[in-house]
């Protein structure tokens, strides 16, 4: 059984931006109220994430809890907001370094999306997010905006290796990548039965997606 190595990647909980004006002075509370909503969340579940539960996480009163959100979909809006801000940034930095190959690259991104899921975060928060998303059509909408602008990462690092490959095979093969990734979340996530033998499916996908990436042929798909 491989050995437990260290993250190489760790993705912040939360990227909160700053917030402008008057409003900068109350950063603190409303960072504290965000990061109280994710532990929640992360602990016991979306249901437990009431107003009034997070005021007392926080060991504030409810008033001010809703004086930073009103309701609990713009504190649901901020919480989302953050978590995908944490992801984007670190999926741009990848896309986006320099010296390194489309090969490398697409490796990295591979290699963080499955650390990440190892974390008790995210093996915890995205499955609620996909149960609050089947009744809920503002959590869709943000939890496919988090995989859109990840996919569209893959898209051009795919491209890179694939330049032949059309628009539309490209995405195809994108969403493949991201769904089969996403997937090992309930395998060898957090404490899942699979979670130690994670660094044998790290590469195992790394060799397999870019392999993929840089053969695949619309011919091959469009046959039959």
């Amino acid at each position: 059984m491989p050995q437990d190595i260290p993250l190489k990647f760790q993705v912040p909980d939360l990227d909160i931006p700053e917030r402008e004006g008057g409003y900068a002075r109350g950063r603190d509370g409303y960072e504290q109220i965000l990061r109280a909503a994710l532990n929640l969340l992360v602990d016991h579940g979306h249901q437990a994430m009431t107003m009034r539960r997070i005021a007392a996480t926080c060991g504030l009163k409810l008033g001010n809890v809703t004086y930073y959100f009103p309701t609990r979909e713009e504190l649901v809006r901020a919480l989302l907001d953050a978590i995908i801000r944490s992801y984007i940034v670190q999926f741009e930095a990848i896309q986006h370094e320099e010296g390194a190959s489309a090969e490398a690259r697409l490796e990295e991104i591979c290699t963080l999306i499955l650390e990440d899921i190892r974390t008790k975060k995210t093996s915890h928060v995205f499955p609620e997010l996909w149960a609050m998303s089947n009744h809920d059509p503002f959590v869709m909408e943000r939890v496919q905006e988090l995989y859109v602008r990840a996919r569209a990462v893959l898209n051009e690092l795919i491209a890179e290796l694939n330049p032949s490959l059309p628009d539309e095979e490209r995405e195809v093969l994108a969403l493949f990548i991201s769904a089969s990734m996403e997937g090992m979340t309930m395998f060898a996530g957090y404490r899942k039965p699979f979670e130690p033998r994670m660094r044998w499916i790290e590469k195992i996908a790394a060799k397999s997606f870019v392999s993929l990436a840089r053969t695949l042929t619309s011919s091959e798909l469009r046959d039959g």
